[in-house]
């Protein structure tokens, strides 16, 4: 067979699909190393390239849009998440799914050079508190709070595991440990909701004089934040980081009981509903809000939306879904 120059591929093959990805493309194949070499020529045969050619043909692809990939961000929000309910009943649910695709997914990055990535982490890893804390506070001499110990280690994990591609590869890497965050298109189910997410369906759901129940005592304090901020962190993260590796505190900076939460959110429901706390349901008693102060001298970050402000825009979105 003669050789074959780039010139002549129209489309070619990769392991995992038939689908034939057009030469030009933007489309980012699988790694060279289960590429098929089924190709179509321009002049409108098929073939299938010997072995030697084969990386030289992805090599070729690669090369042309090597500046493109570059420039690529990559935010890793996906995650198994669920309340308090499943992290007391199920504390495995966290732990293998997130540690398996985040390990995959950032190898990809460092694979296909990706300009950066942004991870979503959270607080988890931190024992209950009275002030802020800060990202250097976290102990791993100290022991995790026993109902976060299996997500809050599988959490510091992917966290170290940012950190070790960032120091071997050309990938940037931003983690974010984000405080509970609420707002639009949530979890609004009582089964895998949160806090904020729970409390919103109660209230909501609810008739005037009616009751609803809040599990625990509501003693436990959490920091909340508007979605709406997150969004403006990642944005400022992206333009304006200059390391290779950063880690950000992202909250609101002060904590709010969640008896307290319960009656704002009934407050700006303009409805009249009671409380009624059951101690018998799962709750995890800790205090946690989270110093904000490097986000806010490296990128010149603050929260823009306050807590009520927030829940005000969500009561808003909730009436019309």
């Amino acid at each position: 067979m003669k050789t074959i120059d780039k010139g002549d591929i129209e489309t070619f093959l990769y392991e995992g699909t038939d689908e034939m990805i057009d030469f030009g493309s933007d489309k980012i194949p699988l790694p060279p190393s289960i590429f098929k070499g089924q190709l179509r020529l321009k002049n409108g045969k098929q073939i299938t390239a010997p072995t030697e050619w084969r990386l030289r043909i992805w090599n070729w692809w690669y090369a042309a849009r090597k500046a493109e990939i570059e420039d690529d961000v990559l935010i890793q929000t996906a995650a198994t998440t669920s309340g308090a309910k499943e992290i007391v009943n199920k504390p495995y649910y966290h732990v293998t799914d997130n540690a398996v695709m985040n390990s995959l997914i950032f190898r990809s990055a460092f694979e296909y050079n990706i300009g950066h990535v942004v991870f979503f982490s959270c607080t988890v890893m931190h024992q209950s508190s009275d002030v802020p804390l800060k990202e250097t506070d976290f102990d791993a001499n100290k022991e995790i709070h026993p109902n976060y110990f299996g997500v809050g280690w599988t959490k510091v994990y992917i966290e170290k595991m940012c950190e070790f591609y960032s120091r071997i590869g050309n990938t940037k890497y931003t983690v974010i440990r984000h405080t509970n965050i609420f707002g639009p298109y949530d979890k609004y189910d009582l089964e895998k909701s949160h806090v904020f997410g729970a409390t919103m369906t109660k209230v909501m759901t609810a008739n005037n004089e009616e009751k609803i129940v809040v599990w625990g005592t509501g003693e436990e304090e959490r920091d909340l934040l508007y979605v709406s901020n997150l969004v403006d962190f990642v944005d400022l993260a992206v333009k304006k980081q200059s390391n290779k590796y950063e880690l950000f505190n992202v909250g609101c900076g002060s904590s709010v009981s969640v008896s307290d939460l319960v009656k704002k959110i009934i407050g700006h429901s303009g409805k009249n509903i009671k409380i009624e706390y059951d101690l018998s349901k799962p709750t995890i008693k800790t205090k946690l809000c989270l110093d904000i102060t490097k986000a806010k001298y490296m990128l010149r970050w603050f929260p823009k939306v306050s807590l009520d402000e927030g829940i005000k825009k969500t009561i808003k979105w909730y009436k019309k879904k």
